[in-house]
């Protein structure tokens, strides 16, 4: 390469180092100052960019990915992405188990970028042999010269935020920030970032949030998990019918629950309101956040930093759908179709 250009080699150097950029008017009203760190400024537009890379990597530093060989892995669409991305650019298949609530949007991105996809049935229990945790078990063990990363149960899952969204979030902050907010699926991303804040400020408060149908907020209060807490709920990317090993509960503080509706319509007020195209569990952390400020949990001094994962991109065929927002019976008096923002001229 000519030393007078400055291009980088490809595509995963542009991984991390994500902006912080303040929220201005969705949280007007609320005491505090806050802050999003926009994952989707990564290549493959979200945070799991971070542990496909760092995984990928792992496994050919130990020598347990070799040229040639398959990576397979569990998914709702977004670490999929990033895993079919860096396979392209390392040279490996990629085969990938993915759930049926994943938009359309995502499985044809998915397709597209070469990896073959299963779609599985997303509301079975996660040991029913069509469970995308299942199938990606199966599909490992009849795919000679595979590697399954399952991302629910690897430690680098964490390992990977602990090394680089922690930092960058400290450094972008001078170590200002009071609060550190994240929506919690695998876990990886709240662990390991707040594994790395709570060491150089314990008093830092973590705050994750979760999905109601989701058995994550009751296991982090008693310990046990509770199946009747488990129900279908629309939100990709967040909340889990089992534990993941992933996470670490002893750094996350307290969680929150959000449902689908108030999230899907936090998502299309982020765009209103920040001009920031982002996806659906974008719009579950957000939301997350106003009802936490709602319950005094900030103040006039907290600096609230929060994980915003995802890009709207992804969700065309769902919370940017009016017709899909109208199948879901998401919108009523308060939250109306407007039927004059298109126009056709005849």
């Amino acid at each position: 390469m000519r030393e007078d250009i400055k291009a980088y080699n490809n595509i995963l150097e542009l991984i991390g180092d994500t902006p912080l950029v303040k929220l201005n008017r969705i949280m007007k009203g609320f005491p505090g100052n806050y802050y999003a760190k926009i994952e989707s400024f990564n290549p493959g537009h979200s945070t799991k960019d971070r542990i496909a890379l760092y995984i990928i990597e792992q496994a050919e530093k130990k020598g347990i990915l070799k040229p040639g060989d398959t990576i397979i892995e569990t998914t709702s669409g977004n670490t999929g992405f990033s895993l079919a991305m860096v396979s392209v650019i390392k040279g490996y298949e990629c085969i990938l188990a993915v759930s049926s609530k994943s938009s359309k949007d995502k499985i044809a991105m998915l397709k597209n970028m070469g990896a073959k996809v299963y779609v599985c049935p997303a509301h079975v229990s996660a040991d029913d042999p069509r469970s995308y945790y299942q199938v990606a078990k199966r599909l490992h063990e009849e795919t000679k010269g595979s590697v399954y990363i399952n991302q629910y149960f690897n430690e680098l899952n964490i390992d990977a935020h602990y090394n680089s969204t922690g930092p960058e979030i400290w450094n972008q902050t001078n170590g200002k920030l009071t609060h550190f907010i994240a929506c919690c699926g695998t876990g990886g991303t709240i662990s390991g970032t707040a594994r790395y804040l709570k060491e150089k400020n314990k008093d830092i408060r973590v705050l994750g949030i979760d999905a109601y149908g989701s058995v994550l907020k009751k296991y982090h209060e008693t310990r046990e998990l509770d199946k009747d807490e488990i129900y279908p709920y629309r939100i990709e990317g967040l909340g889990k019918n089992l534990i993941p090993s992933a996470t670490d509960f002893d750094v996350i503080d307290k969680f929150e629950k959000v449902s689908d509706e108030d999230s899907a319509h936090t998502a299309r007020e982020l765009v209103k309101k920040e001009g920031m195209f982002l996806g659906y569990t974008s719009g579950a952390a957000l939301q997350g956040i106003k009802q936490l400020a709602e319950q005094g949990e900030f103040d006039s001094d907290s600096n609230v930093i929060v994980i915003l994962p995802d890009h709207g991109s992804r969700y065309m065929s769902k919370v940017f759908s009016d017709d899909w927002m109208s199948e879901q019976g998401f919108f009523d008096s308060k939250n109306e179709i407007d039927a004059t923002d298109v126009q056709f001229i005849k």
